[in-house]
């Protein structure tokens, strides 16, 4: 029977990346197939059922049948790709040991070091083994630890009948780096009646609030003139983006803001005299502030529009996805069912809200009630990316308890 940390350091050598710049493609990039063709051949060899690869659309879907008539079918969804943040290429993993809570050289060349200064976290491992990347790569345990945990859950179930449990589904998504994951997720052909997204960070993180979200494109049509002659002719619209900015409220930044509170993040820009683009990406947890958040920023081009001229910013603006506790709530069995799962297992819940967004607040709003888990991962999306091996072990049996909880028909 393979560990969920030999699963964990097979599945990251796959290159996963999504890709942003794939026009809406999906999957974005084909190393996403090639995994999942993988993960099938190893759900058949473990004895899952209803398996079945969307080719297409790169949704992988299966079963570990129920031994029990009671309590809902219950699901377990993850993601294949990787964040593009960082190359997901040619990772090298390492395994820690014992570690011993000092800083961490994950180079050779000694040019990268995760410092407990800068993490520290890193002290609430100490005896502990951690898997770090070799400072060349992110690890791809987000959320590549997610699979396993599922993928090693599915395999303990399968070959201990004796546990009691209803019917259990299994996802595994494309592309939900990019916003793209529940694109083309089959919520009736999964057949779940609620399930659990397992993409969470540090153990005991319970998830079932995120936040609402938008993204919005600025638009700055300036006047280029020649610089000798361009007093009262030129409209600079480097410098009209730049006053743009900031008439938004300062302190609604994500570098100032934590918890509840939401913002206004610039994400990028590019541009001359003539035309900038800004991507502009809004957020709030609160579904009135997160309106007046998205009115005061059209609100903003409409001023400057009379100041200047009309047409001279322009907005493109579209909602992304939106706070999943409103569908969590009236279906709190999950939350609680979770929690008495980890006390179980001496697990402390952390219950808190997303500062960003989960493949299941998507699903969550397409029939599917899908709160998010942790995986046991710290520092997703960059080379200082590490997993705690026993956190891992502890959350695939938090898996197999809530398959035991529902099969006993707790909800």
């Amino acid at each position: 029977m393979a560990t969920v940390l030999d699963r964990l350091l097979k599945y990251v050598t796959y290159d996963t990346q999504s890709c942003e710049d794939s026009a809406g493609k999906t999957p974005s990039t084909p190393g996403q197939l090639a995994f999942a063709k993988e993960l099938l051949k190893e759900l058949q060899a473990l004895g899952a059922e209803d398996i079945f690869l969307d080719e297409e659309h790169c949704y992988l879907y299966a079963s570990v049948p129920g031994n029990t008539e009671n309590g809902p079918v219950l699901g377990f969804i993850a993601h294949m790709d990787t964040a593009p943040a960082v190359s997901g290429k040619n990772v090298h993993p390492r395994v820690l040991e014992n570690y011993d809570g000092s800083d961490i050289l994950l180079d050779k060349e000694g040019q990268v070091v995760s410092r407990v200064s800068d993490f520290p976290e890193l002290q609430n491992y100490k005896g502990k083994s951690l898997v770090v990347t070799d400072g060349k790569t992110l690890l791809g345990a987000d959320d590549k630890a997610g699979i396993a945990e599922i993928m090693t859950m599915a395999e303990y179930l399968l070959s201990n009948p004796q546990i009691p449990h209803g019917t259990i589904r299994i996802g595994f998504t494309p592309d939900e780096e990019i916003g793209q994951g529940a694109d083309h997720f089959d919520v009736d052909r999964f057949g779940a009646d609620f399930a659990y997204t397992v993409d969470g960070g540090a153990i005991g993180e319970l998830e079932y609030e995120n936040f609402n979200a938008a993204g919005a494109k600025l638009l700055v049509y300036g006047r280029s003139v020649h610089p000798g002659e361009a007093k009262n002719k030129m409209l600079n619209a480097v410098l009209l983006a730049q006053e743009f900015q900031s008439l938004l409220p300062v302190q609604e930044n994500p570098m100032y803001t934590e918890k509840y509170e939401g913002f206004f993040h610039a994400d990028s820009i590019s541009g001359n005299v003539e035309k900038v683009e800004v991507d502009y990406i809004i957020r709030d947890h609160d579904r009135d502030k997160f309106e007046k958040k998205k009115k005061l920023f059209t609100d903003t081009a409409d001023f400057l529009n009379k100041k200047y001229d009309a047409g001279i910013f322009e907005v493109q603006m579209r909602d992304s996805y939106y706070n999943m506790k409103e569908v969590i709530l009236p279906h709190f069995h999950l939350i609680e069912n979770a929690e008495a799962a980890m006390k179980e297992l001496e697990i402390t819940p952390l219950i808190q809200p997303i500062r960003g967004g989960t493949d299941g607040a998507r699903l969550s709003f397409m029939g599917l009630p899908c709160p998010n888990l942790c995986t046991g991962g710290h520092n997703f999306h960059g080379k200082h990316e590490y997993i705690c091996v026993e956190s891992m072990e502890l959350i695939t049996k938090l898996l197999v308890k809530l398959a035991e909880r529902y099969g006993r028909g707790r909800n």
